[in-house]
């Protein structure tokens, strides 16, 4: 190994252990209906085979599968399968939902007429793999959706500040790369009719921006991983700065939350 090639096989241990931490059902259940209004743009019909890529806790294969498409949700971290799993069961909605990584899909080519992947995918370490995969299990014809945070935005700014507290690996890009219509682009290559268009999703927390931190710090893996590497004084500054963050952005007040993010809507016909 060279200083600039990270140990991929302990970086995936990493990524999952990162994934499993905290509750991230609990961050989900506020983001339930902007996945619903992402997949209603994709027009999905009854029997269309779907990949939700990093599906979480279902928040968008759920509402796939209600259209009566054929659904397989996809994620590293079992315990957020396993709320997937539950949520479907509750409404009776048959969907496969498997362990794996977007970086190797356990897929035949061309096995799927749409392939998805909502904030989950752009999160992977080889975003050249991950469009590659997409490509090879999407049918010609077929689509591939990705919603991706932006450098620019709200939460790309989060994870940035998060990023000067522990740095990635050398020779990782930053996942909000995934939300530069440029970049997506040259990843996707020619294979693919790449078309984007900016959404914004709705962080409403009934409380204020000091304990959204402490919320986050609490139940999102990346945060929660952050702040497990850092001394008291680190966690204090951390703290500190993105309570700033979220308070700077904020179009509530003391005791409300309110703030937008943007992402990047993808949509990648594949020829």
């Amino acid at each position: 190994m060279t200083s600039t090639q990270p140990d991929f096989a302990e970086l995936k241990k990493a990524l999952k252990a990162t994934w499993m931490a905290g509750d991230f059902g609990k961050i989900a259940t506020h983001n339930e209906q902007e996945g619903a209004e992402f997949v209603g743009r994709l027009g999905l019909k009854p029997g269309l085979r779907v990949l939700d890529v990093a599906c979480g806790t279902g928040n968008q294969s759920l509402p796939a599968a209600r259209t009566g498409a054929d659904v397989t949700g996809l994620d590293l971290a079992p315990n957020l399968l396993e709320q997937a799993r539950k949520r479907a069961q509750a409404e009776n909605l048959k969907i496969r939902f498997i362990e794996g990584d977007a970086e190797q899909l356990p897929f035949e080519d061309a096995e799927f007429d749409v392939v998805l992947s909502m904030f989950g995918a752009m999160f992977a370490p080889r975003p050249e793999k991950v469009a590659a995969e997409f490509i090879r299990v999407c049918k010609p014809g077929g689509l591939i959706a990705m919603a991706n945070w932006t450098p620019t935005g709200f939460t790309g700014e989060m994870f940035r500040i998060m990023g000067r507290y522990a740095p990635p690996p050398p020779g990782i890009p930053a996942p909000v790369l995934w939300g530069d219509e440029v970049v997506v682009r040259e990843r996707f290559g020619s294979q693919v009719q790449v078309e984007t268009t900016k959404h914004e999703l709705e962080f409403d927390w009934p409380f204020g921006p000091a304990q959204v931190v402490e919320f986050f710090r609490t139940n999102l893996g990346p945060a929660h991983m952050t702040f497990a590497k850092l001394d008291a004084a680190g966690q204090k500054a951390l703290a500190e700065d993105l309570t700033r963050h979220w308070a700077s952005h904020n179009q509530g007040d003391a005791n409300h939350t309110l703030v937008r993010g943007e992402y990047l809507e993808v949509r990648a016909r594949r020829i």
